[in-house]
């Protein structure tokens, strides 16, 4: 284990499992400094899931450069005016890196331009749900301290899980936890210090094959070992189906296809 990262206790799991606080939306981050798992197209399936359970959604896009997120909602908005089809539509914002050359001024300048898109957002929604970007920027962990539950959605390969958890070859023993998992932990701290609920960490196991392969029974077992000692629960995510490439085009979820 390394210096100065603790496990978290498991009882704060039970913990944080609460109703939302009255007023105030809960915010959703879905959050992994890995590019490719699937974060962009598993926030619009959830916002898309509760809209139609009658839920107000708000969607924040911190990748604002490669704007995925942003791009599959331009999508959607296109679509339903092209067949002339009515669909749940979330409100949308995206927040850009700051172009301020000082790094002390760009870091306040991205802290005031997250806080203007997410307090109205809080006020008025339900949900909030914000997309982060497959790095480790400042925006990112910003938002990681709003987060009441983190979504952390993970390809069902050893590559992928290196970002959580340092795994012995031989043994599949967890000799140490990730980069990743240590700046959730620190994440964490801060929200505590800062006097925020604790967090509510979800690792969801995506692109899962339909095969009994050896692969995916490593990884699970890893996968439980690792949730007891850091602390996260685990959930099944989306399978491995090209349909959730074809569904972008139109912004489309499989919620709708009816």
């Amino acid at each position: 284990m390394t210096r100065g990262f603790q496990p978290a206790a498991n009882p704060s799991i039970v913990q944080t499992q609460t109703a939302r606080a009255p007023g105030r939306a809960h915010v959703l981050v879905i959050g992994n400094e890995k590019g490719g798992s699937g974060k962009s197209t598993t926030a619009l399936h959830i916002a898309v899931s509760l809209m139609v359970d009658g839920a107000r959604v708000a969607t924040i896009d911190l990748d604002a450069r490669q704007g995925t997120l942003s791009r599959y909602i331009e999508n959607r908005a296109a679509h339903a005016a092209r067949k002339r089809v009515g669909l749940p539509m979330p409100h949308h914002a995206a927040v850009p890196l700051s172009t301020l050359d000082d790094r002390s001024a760009a870091e306040a300048d991205e802290r005031a331009r997250l806080e203007a898109a997410l307090e109205p957002a809080v006020g008025a929604a339900d949900f909030v749900i914000i997309d982060t970007p497959g790095s480790d920027t400042h925006l990112s962990r910003l938002a990681h301290t709003w987060a009441d539950t983190l979504l952390t959605p993970l390809n069902d390969s050893f590559i992928d899980l290196d970002l959580l958890a340092r795994i012995d070859p031989d043994t599949l023993r967890v000799v140490r936890p990730s980069i990743y998992a240590e700046a959730v932990w620190k994440q964490r701290q801060v929200r505590a210090l800062q006097g925020g609920r604790p967090v509510d960490w979800i690792v969801m196991r995506n692109r899962l094959s339909s095969l009994a392969a050896r692969n995916k029974r490593d990884m699970a077992a890893v996968i439980e070992t690792l949730a007891k000692r850091i602390g996260f629960r685990i959930a099944a995510g989306l399978s491995e189906r090209v349909i959730y490439k074809e569904l972008f085009l139109n912004g489309l979820t499989l919620l709708d296809l009816k």
